[in-house]
C-alpha cells in the first residue's frame, strides 16, 4: 500500500508516464496485470488551456483505471495552474508535473527537465498549481540537468516545501537521456532529505529490479517504464515476488490473449485503422525475444484489420506451440 497525499494505492507499483504508449487502452491493461497506479501521457498545460481536442482527448478514462495520475508539462505557472484544474475537473485522482522530459521540442519551451536549471520557476510552478489543484499533487524529475547544476536534492526541498505529495525520481541526469546507468544511490539521498514519499524510477529491466530497488533506496515505491512496454506482466510479476510465491512467466496463449485484448481497445478508443496503426509497432514489443520473432515481423505491413491481425498473430503462435511440442518429443 502506498498513500500519497490523501490517497491511498493499492500497491507501490507505478507505471511511469510514456508519450505515445500509456494511452487509455494500455493503462486498463497494466492496471488489471496489477499496476497499482497508471499515469496518462504528458498533456501539454497550453493544450488544455486553449482546449484544444487532440490534448483534451488524452484526459478521456474509464472508472477500471482508476486511481489515475495526470501528467501535465508547460513553463507558465499561470497556464499550469488552469491545466491542472481542467485534469481534477475531467477525474484525475492525482495531477503530476513533467519536470523531467529531456526531449528537445518540450525542453526547448523551458518545460521539462528544462524546469531543472530555474529553481525559481520550479517554485512558482508548483506554488500556482498548489493552490487550484485540490487533489494529491506529485512532480517527476530527474536527478538534475546536469552534474554541475542544482541537483535533485536542491529541487527537493524546493518540492516539498510547495505542498506537493510526492516526488517520482528517475535516477539520471536530463543530458544523459537514457544512456548509462541510472544511479539509485541519487533516489537513497533524496529520500533522506524529504519526509513525503519517495519514487524510484530508472532501470528496472526485470521483476527482481523492483524488489532491489526498494531494498537499497528505501523508496516508497517504484515506477516503471521501458520494461513494462515489453513485458506488461511485470507488475504481476513483481507482486508475486513480494509475496514470496514463483514468478509466472505469460504461456504463449496468455501472449496471443493479451495482443488480441489490446487490439479490442486500441480498436474502441481510437478507431480501426488508428489500432492497426499502434499494433504494428507494439506487436514488435511484445514477441521480442521469442522463437522466429522475424517471420512475424515480415507480415505486420499485412495487417490491415482485426481479421488479418488474427490470421498472422495466430498462425504465428501455432507455429511456436507445435515448434514447442515437437521439442518435448524430441
Amino acid at each position: 500500500m502506498l498513500k500519497i497525499g490523501t490517497l491511498v494505492v493499492e500497491n507501490r507499483l507505478i507505471m511511469a508516464p510514456m508519450a505515445g504508449i500509456t494511452d487509455l487502452s494500455f493503462r486498463l491493461m497494466v492496471k488489471g496485470l496489477g499496476a497499482g497506479l497508471v499515469t496518462t501521457e504528458m498533456v501539454s498545460a497550453m493544450g488544455l488551456k486553449l482546449h484544444q481536442k487532440k490534448t483534451i482527448g488524452y484526459l478521456k478514462s474509464l472508472p477500471h483505471e482508476r486511481p489515475l495520475a495526470v501528467q501535465i508539462f508547460g513553463a507558465r505557472p499561470d497556464v499550469m495552474a488552469i491545466a491542472a484544474a481542467i485534469a481534477v475537473e475531467s477525474g484525475a485522482d492525482i495531477v503530476d508535473i513533467n519536470m523531467g522530459c529531456p526531449v528537445k521540442k518540450v525542453t526547448k519551451t523551458g518545460a521539462g527537465a528544462s524546469l531543472l536549471r530555474d529553481p525559481h520557476r520550479i517554485e512558482q510552478i508548483l506554488c500556482a498549481v498548489r493552490i487550484a489543484c485540490s487533489v494529491p499533487l506529485t512532480v517527476k524529475t530527474r536527478a538534475g540537468w546536469s552534474q554541475e547544476g542544482p541537483n535533485v536534492c536542491d529541487i527537493g526541498r524546493i518540492v516539498e516545501d510547495c505542498g506537493v505529495d510526492a516526488i517520482a525520481l528517475h535516477a539520471r541526469f536530463a543530458t544523459q537521456g537514457y544512456r548509462g546507468r541510472a544511479d539509485w544511490r541519487l533516489i537513497e539521498k533524496l529520500k533522506r532529505q524529504v519526509k513525503i514519499p519517495v519514487i524510484g524510477n530508472g532501470d528496472i529491466r526485470q521483476p527482481s529490479d523492483a524488489i532491489c530497488m526498494r531494498k537499497q533506496t528505501g523508496c516508497d515505491g517504484v515506477m516503471i517504464g521501458r520494461a513494462a512496454v515489453q513485458n506488461p506482466w511485470i507488475f504481476r510479476q513483481i507482486v508475486q515476488l513480494e509475496k514470496g510465491v514463483p514468478v509466472r512467466e505469460p504461456d504463449l496463449y496468455e501472449r496471443r490473449a493479451l495482443i488480441r485484448d489490446h487490439y479490442d481497445l486500441l480498436s474502441a478508443s481510437v478507431g480501426e485503422y488508428g489500432a492497426v496503426l499502434r499494433m504494428r509497432g507494439l506487436l514488435l514489443r511484445y514477441t521480442k525475444g521469442l522463437p522466429e520473432s522475424r517471420r512475424l515481423r515480415e507480415k505486420i505491413a499485412g495487417i490491415k484489420d482485426r481479421a488479418s491481425l488474427i490470421s498472422i498473430v495466430d498462425d504465428y503462435f501455432h507455429q511456436l506451440e507445435r515448434s514447442t511440442q515437437q521439442s518435448l518429443k524430441e
